[in-house]
Parts: structure tokens; sequence; C-alpha cells
């Protein structure tokens, strides 16, 4: 005779908590970046730390949790661009994404450009992406559309540069990352011409 162990459903308030936590983890960390503290966390969620705690041991437990979708977005994104029959369009792409998805979250692109010790989970990422980055330029250099003189630490140059844009007003983040996307394209092409050269997204009023 077997013993049925008993199923002890999570209650409803439990999960409501961990939404508002994870909610609020990709609020304040999108803002503020990695730095910002736990408290704020379960402040912004309307939890006290021990439900916090509860929830997530460790500041790399939330985090992970926090940023699963924009890591699950960021494999996808090379593994797209490896499967693109033209290296240079996917060597653009990856770049692309990468900079739409750092555009979103302070907190993300800290997380994949640093060894910051809560955020060890996404070293991987990272290193996956500029080993994608540096078989897409290899391939492109093939097609002479891409500078011979690229180097994949370029493309780290580019995304410290672009973490600068967390200053910009929300609403013009995405549009300035759009285009400062592409002026970079631009400049890793080989023998950039004037035909050749893609038009640019429209620029974002950041002056006032």
């Amino acid at each position: 005779m077997t013993t049925e162990v008993p199923h002890h459903p999570v209650r409803s308030d439990a999960r409501d908590n961990r939404a508002r936590i994870l909610e609020a983890a990709s609020a304040v960390f999108g803002e503020e970046g990695l730095g910002a503290p736990m408290r704020e966390v379960a402040r912004r969620a309307g939890v006290g730390p021990a439900t916090l705690y509860r929830h997530f041991p460790a500041k790399r437990d939330l985090l992970a949790e926090t940023f699963a979708e924009q890591r699950r977005a960021c494999r996808t994104a090379v593994r797209d661009a490896l499967a693109d029959p033209d290296p240079w369009h996917g060597f653009r792409t990856v770049i692309e994404r990468i900079c739409e998805l750092h555009a979103h979250s302070a907190g993300f692109a800290d997380a994949f450009m640093t060894a910051f010790p809560e955020a060890m989970d996404f070293t991987a990422d990272r290193e996956r992406t500029l080993r994608a980055v540096a078989e897409l330029a290899r391939r492109a250099r093939e097609t002479g559309r891409l500078r011979p003189d690229f180097a994949v630490d370029d493309l780290v140059l580019v995304l410290m540069a672009h973490r600068g844009l967390q200053d910009t007003p929300r609403e013009a983040r995405v549009a300035a990352s759009r285009r400062y996307a592409a002026y970079v394209i631009e400049a890793f092409r080989a023998t950039p011409t004037p035909e050749a050269a893609t038009p640019l997204p429209p620029a974002p009023r950041l002056s006032t």
C-alpha cells in the first residue's frame, strides 16, 4: 500500500506577493541598476523584508528571475543571428537587439556587462554572446562587408558607451538606442558609402 504525499498548493497571497516583488524588482533594478538595495524592492512591492527573503533568499536569486525573460531574449537573438544566411545582416541584427535589451533596463545592462558578485549567473550569457559575435564577425569579414580591423572588444566598448543612455528620459531611451546602434553599425561597415548606408532611425528629442 502506498501513501500519497499531500500536495500543498501555493497560497494565493504568496503568489501575489511573489508577483509584486518581481514587478517591483524589474522597476527598481531597471531604473537604478544592480546597486539598488533589496529593501527598496521590498518597499516598492509593499512587503516586509522577511517576505522578500522568504521568496528570494539572496539577491542573485531575485536578479536571475527578474531578468529571466531578457536572458532568454538575448539567447534567442544570438541563435537567430548565427542562423541568418546573410552574415552581415546577422551581425547587424544581434547588435541592434542587444542594444534594445540594454536600453530597457539599467539592471540588465549592468548584469550583462559586469562581473557583479550578485549577477554571476549572467557570465555564461555574456561569454556566449561574445563568442557568437566573434563568429559572426569572421563570416561577415569573408563577405567583405565588415571592416577587417573589427575586434570583439569593440562591441564591449560600444555597450559600455551605450550604458550612458540610461540617463536619457525613459520615453526617448529606446529611440535613442536604435539611432545609436545604427551609427555604430555604419562605423563597422567596410568602406562605408552613401549608397550602401542604411537610413538612420528618427532622432529622438533629447535636449530641452
